[in-house]
């Protein structure tokens, strides 16, 4: 696809049966790096408070640093769609704070659509970002505040067992055409597994994008940009296929910089 990616640009792939795919991610390096990449759409998540800062707690991030992230990855992007997460807070408070953070969120920071988690327990407050013209890109399924919902311990949420028990996949389906019909323009279909996420994938016009538990039976994928380079220090262990290992070339990096200035000799760069 060439020119700006658009949202008419991501349900048309759907239609047409083509994968789009989207880059978790928080600063202009990365962001610049990902849509010469190509591709479709950069999520700034509110998982940067753990993944990034150290923080033990998602729900820790406030609007005023999600701002300073979208800002970031909307001056590194101009090809790809920019997605801003709405921080915990202003959607348990109702339409109204929402729609405030939300416009915020647009204008202030540059996204050009906001994901909402946990949407489907808050349809409400998709129909009025919606309504005041903000596209949606809405988040449910199966995370640690919703699993219990649909009877399926967390730790087991990605077994096939566990999609087809409790009427998972049912329940699941439901909430997927509530979210379609609140007005959402894309699904951000957590922990989906391939039974009720092939489910999902069928029942709604809208593209079903899937993170973590997500798979080819989706209509697209995203993925955290430091787990597909292999950035972190859990990734100088690990055993885990990556498509790189940042890490590493990080640590050889540092120590060989760090031998060259003890050495006395001109460092690099």
């Amino acid at each position: 696809m060439h020119g700006k990616v658009t949202i008419p640009h991501l349900q048309q792939m759907k239609r047409q049966g083509q994968k789009s795919v989207g880059l978790v991610a928080w600063d202009y390096q990365i962001a610049r790096i990902a849509d010469r990449a190509g591709f479709d759409f950069i999520s700034v998540g509110d998982s940067v408070g753990v993944n990034l800062w150290g923080r033990s707690d998602v729900l820790d991030v406030t609007l005023e640093e999600m701002l300073i992230c979208c800002k970031a990855v909307r001056l590194g992007t101009e090809r790809a769609l920019v997605s801003c997460d709405m921080p915990y807070g202003p959607v348990q408070h109702g339409g109204d704070a929402a729609l405030a953070a939300a416009q915020r969120l647009m204008r202030e920071g540059g996204a050009d659509m906001i994901k909402i988690d946990a949407a489907a327990e808050f349809p409400q407050v998709v129909r009025a970002l919606v309504g005041a013209g903000i596209p949606v890109f809405a988040q449910f399924g199966l995370t640690p505040q919703t699993a219990s919902k649909y009877g399926i311990p967390y730790g087991a949420q990605n077994s096939l067992a566990a999609q087809g028990s409790a009427g998972a996949a049912e329940k699941l389906v439901e909430d997927a055409k509530l979210l379609e019909a609140a007005g959402a323009c894309l699904l951000d279909f957590t922990s989906s597994g391939p039974i009720a996420g092939a489910a999902v994938a069928a029942a709604v016009k809208i593209p079903v994008i899937g993170g973590f538990g997500g798979g080819p039976w989706l209509d697209g994928r995203v993925r955290l940009a430091h787990t597909a380079i292999g950035y972190g220090v859990k990734w100088l262990d690990a055993t885990t296929d990556t498509y790189a290992n940042t890490a590493k070339a990080a640590l050889n990096a540092f120590t060989a910089l760090i031998a060259d200035a003890r050495a006395g000799r001109q460092i690099k760069g």
